[in-house]
């Protein structure tokens, strides 16, 4: 939690809208003692505040409530308009002093009667720390309450309100839900945009339904409603600035309120055991019961999805005076929009993504609900994992993420395991830190290196494709590297321009990973095919000049590029094929998969230097045993040169890229080096062959021969 002055300026900026408890001034009447056999709904004390208003809706105060000689029953009031205290946890520094009182164990319906309800007071980020005096509660006709208060015991301490009700003056449209007796209405102006007000109007029908037991379907149709609509909120907030943090806590958390509310109704009385379970678009559900003639000796893990919790319910139950019990476990596919990652507030500058979805356990219609040993969730990671990243298992207290009572267990690339000592709603946020600030300069650099290499890449095939050729000479392999890196820097530099209209569609950027993949391994395929050749050549330099002839035919050598490169990638798809498509349309780093290419490569790359030193030696043993002319030396060492300049189109500056570390020289060199591979072979086998140049010559010659006609 934070300091003093931080959680006093939350109390002021980050509350949530639902929860902005506020401390009530108390304008007092002749307050005459109410007798136990009269209605309280009708004869009670009006507490109204008029101190001061925030956006005309709640009210806060300073003064103690200890000092407050209290007798009889109240209803409360805010710029006349009826509230209530709340029922879920307030955050302390609320209302204007230190501990706010919030209302344990929920409000009744007017069918209850008067109900008993304990007062609790947060503190040390526990929403019970501080317990009060119980107080008497009444749910009344008209959809307001009344409350017997008592003095609290400890200084600084205070009861809360807040307005829960919104009246409005615009007309209902069609209702839109009707079943089992409930009616879940929309304003008519809500039926061609979503607004807040909205939300707000549709959580608080459902949060004024007085049923207990409610049928599965009606269950489903009230849920659906309500994430549609907080669907288009989140929608909304994230295409503009209009929403805050602090109205979207309040509307994730008045979600998370409303959701519990209804699934604790799917939770009927039952003498051995009993499930429940549903899965919408959004939000998945299990419940199971159990009652006190249970033959279970413990209850199975309740699944959905992308997580699971494993809790001792039997011995809940056991400690309950019912001997009975029910816990509800639901996962929130999209809550992460409402409830973000951000609001995990962290002394380090860190990014924040969650790694899971957010799921919520209660033990609805539990009487006690301690629990009797640490819960287990297991959440699957929704997204790649970065094993350089730190992991949390946090629980949302009103307007932000924390992790007191909640720890790590275990944790892979796929699932973390999170053992919490208290039920709430949880996530799995992983923080990583800040990548440096882009450089505009070496982005510019790389740009204009990645086109100049292709230009020399598409200048080479032209060269190969068009030029004659000695019938010794072959080229299948260089035509080929070509080809594949010239394809595989062209798609990537296209990606990357493109990522951020690419990276919504997780199919299509996983396709283009998978093709880069291909094309980058078959260029390293070729690489090693080529080097392979040029060892066969020097090794029988001196054959050479009597008869040059192909070792192996092209068809054949273009079966074992391709097919190579082909099969590695479709065994990587075969055994994960959840292995691209990572933020970036590259192959994601989790599971080891990123080896999946940098293994064949780092294999290619120390045979091409194996290879390149048998080349030398073999290289300087033939120009020290050759008796021949000038000339036929000449030739000899431009092979040499070739020899030596191959090994760079071969991989050296890959190779490079292992030991750059951060460092700006080395990046810019490994940068030029990799986007000039296509350079590199058009100049040691197009601009260094004697009998290229004379056909280019003869080219230009001819070309510029033709412009003089004209």
């Amino acid at each position: 939690m934070a300091s003093f002055h931080k959680g006093y300026i939350k109390a002021h900026t980050l509350i949530s809208v639902n929860l902005y408890v506020l401390r009530l001034i108390l304008t007092f009447s002749t307050v005459t003692p109410v007798a136990t056999t009269v209605d309280p709904c009708y004869n009670y004390t009006v507490l109204n505040d008029t101190w001061r208003s925030i956006n005309n809706t709640y009210a806060s105060v300073r003064r103690s409530d200890i000092s407050v000689s209290w007798s009889g029953w109240y209803r409360l009031f805010i710029n006349n308009t009826s509230a209530q205290i709340p029922d879920t946890c307030v955050e302390k520094y609320s209302c204007g002093t230190n501990i706010p009182l919030w209302l344990r164990g929920g409000h009744p319906t007017v069918k209850d009667g008067v109900v008993t309800r304990d007062v609790c007071g947060q503190w040390n980020n526990y929403c019970c720390y501080y317990g009060s005096f119980p107080i008497k509660v009444k749910a009344c006709p008209g959809n307001y309450y009344v409350y017997e208060l008592v003095s609290p015991i400890f200084c600084y301490t205070a009861y809360c309100a807040a307005v829960t009700i919104i009246t409005s003056t615009y007309t209902t449209a069609t209702p839109e839900m009707t079943s089992a007796g409930i009616n879940i209405t929309l304003p008519e102006r809500c039926t061609s945009q979503i607004s807040g007000g909205c939300f707000q109007n549709l959580l608080d029908q459902i949060e004024n339904i007085t049923a207990q037991v409610l049928p599965l379907d009606t269950v489903t149709n009230i849920l659906t409603m309500a994430f549609n609509t907080s669907e288009k909120i989140s929608e909304s907030s994230s295409s503009s600035s209009s929403v805050s943090p602090a109205e979207l806590t309040s509307y994730g958390n008045r979600v998370l309120k409303t959701s519990e509310k209804l699934i604790s109704t799917l939770v009927k009385p039952t003498d051995t055991s009993d499930n429940v379970s549903f899965a919408l678009a959004t939000v998945e559900v299990e419940v199971f019961m159990v009652g006190p003639n249970v033959t279970l000796d413990k209850i199975p893990p309740l699944h959905t999805t992308n997580s699971s919790v494993d809790i001792d319910l039997i011995g809940i139950a056991k400690n309950n005076y019912e001997r009975s019990a029910a816990v509800a476990f639901m996962s929130f596919n999209k809550m992460e929009n409402l409830l973000k990652p951000d609001f995990f507030n962290t002394s380090n500058d860190t990014i924040k993504t969650m790694m899971s979805t957010v799921i919520s356990a209660t033990l609805p219609k539990t009487t006690n609900t301690k629990l009797t040993k640490p819960v287990n969730f297991t959440l699957k990671h929704i997204r790649e994992f970065d094993p350089n990243g730190s992991l949390s298992c946090v629980y949302w207290n009103i307007s932000e993420w924390i992790v007191d009572g909640c720890s790590v267990l275990e944790t892979n690339s796929s699932y973390t395991v999170c053992s919490c000592v208290h039920l709430s709603t949880f996530a799995l946020i992983m923080q990583t830190s800040r990548p440096p600030e882009s450089d505009s300069l070496l982005e510019l650099l790389n740009l204009v290196c990645v086109i100049v290499g292709l230009v020399f890449f598409s200048l080479a095939l032209l060269t190969f494709a068009l030029c004659q050729w000695s019938p010794g000479v072959n080229n299948v392999a260089r035509i080929n590297i070509c080809i594949s890196l010239l394809l595989a820097h062209l798609l990537f530099l296209l990606t990357q321009q493109f990522l951020s209209l690419i990276r919504p569609h997780q199919v299509s950027c996983a396709v283009i990973s998978g093709v880069l993949h291909f094309l980058f391994l078959s260029g390293f395929v070729w690489m090693f095919i080529e080097a392979v050749l040029l060892f066969i050549c020097v090794t029988n330099l001196s054959q050479i000049s009597s008869k040059k002839r192909e070792v192996l035919s092209g068809g054949f050598l273009c079966l074992i590029g391709y097919t190579i490169a082909l099969g590695v990638v479709g065994v990587s798809v075969g055994l994960v094929p959840e292995g691209y498509g990572s933020e970036q349309c590259w192959i994601k780093r989790d599971k080891g998969f990123i080896w999946s290419f940098l293994g064949p490569v780092c294999v290619i790359l120390a045979s091409n230097t194996i290879l390149f030193i048998k080349i030398t030696i073999n290289l300087n043993s033939t120009l020290t045993n050759l008796n021949a002319e000038v000339s036929q030396m000449k030739q000899t060492k431009i092979m040499v040169f070739k020899t030596l300049a191959q090994f760079v189109v071969l991989g050296c500056s890959w190779i490079l890229g292992f030991f750059t570390n951060g460092r700006k020289e080395l990046e810019i060199l490994f940068l030029i080096l990799n986007s000039q591979q296509g350079t590199f072979i058009f100049l040691v086998y197009c601009i260094l062959n004697n009998e290229v140049r004379q056909q280019y010559r003869k080219f230009f010659r001819c070309l510029c021969c033709g412009c003089k006609q004209h």
